[in-house]
């Protein structure tokens, strides 16, 4: 059996260790939850025949990085986009 000195002793310091975890985690930065999380904007749909939207890109001609705007070809030249999804990627 504990003496009255040792079991007043665990006490205190269960006491002690208890409160100084409700502390901790009273103190502890809580998430911002009022916050939105940011929303992507629906992808646009195009239908065939319907202008593109502009857009840039850069791209490297062999010696450089440079530039490029669907913009720059307005009223110049007409141009036709093709996408490859998996191109040179091996899948």
């Amino acid at each position: 059996m504990l003496s009255p000195k040792v079991r007043f002793m665990r006490k205190a310091l269960l006491t002690t260790v208890v409160g100084c975890l409700l502390i901790a985690t009273a103190l502890r930065p809580l998430p911002l939850q009022a916050q939105q999380p940011k929303q992507t904007p629906a992808p646009m749909k195009l239908k065939v025949g319907d202008m593109a939207p502009d857009f840039k890109v850069q791209y490297f001609d062999g010696a450089k990085v440079q530039n490029l705007s669907l913009s720059d070809f307005k009223g110049k030249k007409n141009v036709a986009l093709a996408f490859f999804v998996l191109a040179f990627t091996g899948g």
